[in-house]
């Protein structure tokens, strides 16, 4: 090995150090107990590993974890289908202002979170779903079409017209091309999709503590914060609900990554 590529290779090993860090102290922290942990101490390993941490921030956030559930799978799955059925409308079917709508559609992901948040609020309480799951749910939906409508499009443009000219030929209609020819050659397309609306879902906050007002009803980022004391702060409660709160996009990246980059590939090249 040369001189350049060690230093080069050092480099990036203090690199990487240096953003593990933070994960390093959550970690070592969350199985520390109460008595154990402050300032002078934060690098220390734990003398006794303790999993009060864990089961405090548990009992604390189980129930918003089940919201965040219920939240995000619905929200992922009606965003991902609404946007296929956007990509193949858009990529393979011939229409008037076809380009433009697409435009518009793709706006949708530039309108800050900020702006609209008065007129959801208030749209939401003259309909009677404001502190609900439903009301986020909607919101994400919305928010999550122009991104799916985007990848869909791009991954169906890459599938031959002749596969949708043939079909119609034989007298195949959009409902019957869509469910039966591109539904089945979409899986890698719904998992990138499912993966990246997942985790932006799953980790988003700003919606979440301002649509939703009852505790109850608030998912688990809400309730993450919520877990800091007013007077001392058990910080090992609110490290292991770090490491409880990013468990489920970490298992979905660890069970679907390899299938998320095969998706991001798929239909790249033209055969």
């Amino acid at each position: 090995m040369t001189l350049k590529k060690m230093w080069i290779y050092s480099l990036l090993i203090l690199i990487s150090a240096f953003f593990i860090l933070p994960f390093y102290v959550t970690i070592i922290t969350s199985f520390k107990p109460l008595s154990e942990i402050s300032i002078a101490t934060m690098w220390d390993f734990p003398k006794h590993f303790s999993l009060e941490g864990f089961k405090g921030a548990f009992e604390k956030l189980a129930p918003n974890m089940k919201n965040s559930f219920y939240l995000t799978i619905p929200a992922t799955i009606i965003s991902a289908l609404l946007g296929s059925i956007n990509g193949f409308a858009l990529s393979k079917l011939r229409f008037r202002f076809s380009n433009l709508i697409f435009a518009l559609i793709l706006f949708g992901m530039f309108i800050p979170y900020q702006s609209v948040l008065f007129p959801l609020i208030q749209f939401f309480q003259k309909i009677g779903l404001y502190g609900t799951i439903p009301a986020l749910i909607i919101i994400h939906v919305i928010y999550g079409i122009p991104i799916t409508t985007l990848m869909f499009k791009n991954y169906y443009e890459e599938i031959p017209d002749e596969l949708i000219e043939a079909a119609s030929i034989d007298g195949a209609g959009f409902r019957k091309i869509y469910t039966q020819i591109l539904l089945p050659i979409s899986i890698p397309g719904f998992v990138v999709v499912a993966i990246w609306q997942f985790t932006n879902i799953w980790n988003e906050f700003l919606f979440a503590v301002t649509v939703t007002n009852n505790p109850s009803k608030q998912p688990i980022t809400v309730a993450l914060v919520n877990l800091a004391g007013s007077q001392v702060v058990e910080w090992n409660i609110q490290m292991a609900g770090a490491l409880i709160a990013a468990l489920p996009t970490l298992i979905v990246y660890i069970l679907l990554g390899k299938y998320f980059i095969r998706g991001l590939l798929a239909g790249s090249v033209k055969g």
